[in-house]
């Protein structure tokens, strides 16, 4: 099915009132025929993060509950895209983001299905490829003998390889951030191993150079206004960068700094210390989102 068929029945489904709360959802979209949650969830896997909220999120949601809920109409799902989705990035989103899932939950349930299906599909067993398991658990072995690992092996490492491997330790403040934004928007399928280059480069700052970090920081807030990159910005490095060396920068900075002293609001600071929480406190107010 083309990409453009995918996304216009996203967006009616996710246009739906069914999709108020979580229960609802679940009615309204498991009673869809698995051709067309096939057909969402490919979909699903070319939006930006960025977009990712709302209805959107409620079916993001949905899928990631599906394995969990009912794993034959999850392996049903698993069949359906491998059937009729052409691209091969998407696809490969069915290993992380619910095949091992589905394993993990249900594994002894489904496993004699999967292996009567591989026996007559070679994409189910090269998406089998990527499944590792521990050397004790007991469907390790069962997989082994079924999954082309080979073939699977080299098609990840061709979609984790960047085009232009992020050089984060020679560029400014200013190409980081804007390095940044680019990386945390991608679609899951869009992404490969530039953004782990930014979440190591964001650990060494953390470490290293904690004031580094907040100049990183600020900048971002500069450029940025979508509300889930800001949420992940919030709980992510701005949370795990305060402690009580940078909590005078920290002040400072939203004192000076709206957008900052907004963005305070999404941290989660409740196993902090006393004093650092009554400091937060004063900074946040009733801001807290």
């Amino acid at each position: 099915m083309a990409p453009a068929d995918d996304s216009g029945l996203l967006e009616t489904v996710a246009a739906a009132p069914q999709l108020r709360t979580p229960d609802q959802t679940e009615a309204f979209l498991d009673s869809l025929p698995i051709s067309e949650l096939a057909s969402m969830w490919c979909a699903l896997q070319r939006v930006s993060r960025r977009d990712q909220a709302g209805s959107i999120w409620a079916i993001k949601l949905y899928f990631d509950h599906l394995p969990h809920r009912l794993p034959q109409a999850a392996l049903d799902l698993v069949l359906g895209v491998l059937k009729t989705e052409a691209d091969k990035p998407t696809v490969m989103q069915l290993n992380d983001k619910f095949l091992l899932a589905l394993l993990y939950a249900h594994g002894p349930e489904v496993i004699a299905r999967i292996e009567r299906e591989a026996a007559h599909n070679d994409r189910l067993r090269w998406l089998l490829g990527g499944v590792h398991g521990g050397p004790d658990e007991p469907l390790t072995p069962r997989i082994a003998r079924i999954a082309d690992s080979e073939a699977w092996q080299v098609d990840h490492l061709a979609q984790r390889t960047p085009r232009e491997p992020l050089d984060c330790a020679s560029m400014s403040v200013s190409e980081l951030a804007h390095a940044w934004v680019e990386q945390y928007s991608r679609s899951d399928r869009d992404q490969d191993d530039n953004l782990f280059a930014i979440m190591d480069f964001e650990r060494d700052l953390r470490e290293e150079d904690p004031d580094g970090m907040i100049d990183l920081i600020l900048e971002i807030v500069k450029i940025e206004s979508n509300p889930v990159l800001l949420a992940l910005l919030a709980a992510g490095p701005l949370e795990d960068v305060i402690s009580v060396g940078t909590i005078d920068r920290i002040e400072h900075e939203a004192r000076i700094n709206e957008r900052f002293r907004d963005l305070l609001g999404g941290v989660w600071y409740y196993r902090a210390s006393d004093e650092l929480k009554t400091r937060l406190d004063a900074l946040v107010g009733e801001s807290r989102w």
